[in-house]
């Protein structure tokens, strides 16, 4: 297994306890999207090792930024 993976593996799960967390609403279901983007990315982490995947982290966790300042 790749540090990629285990790196987004880890996201996605912290992902999910925000979400579980959050009242039940839009910014749940957001929270619980970038769970399954993180979930995504450690599954292609997984079957193609490299390192550009760690540009891929950025999108989400943008998201998840924007859904903790609101």
């Amino acid at each position: 297994m790749s540090d990629a993976y285990d790196y987004f593996l880890s996201h996605a799960v912290e992902a999910i306890r925000k979400a579980r967390n959050v009242p039940r609403g839009r910014i749940r279901d957001k929270q619980r999207t970038v769970a399954r983007m993180y979930h995504l990315l450690a599954k292609e982490a997984a079957v193609d090792c490299n390192v550009q995947h760690l540009d891929d982290y950025r999108a989400p966790r943008r998201t998840e930024c924007q859904i903790e300042g609101q």
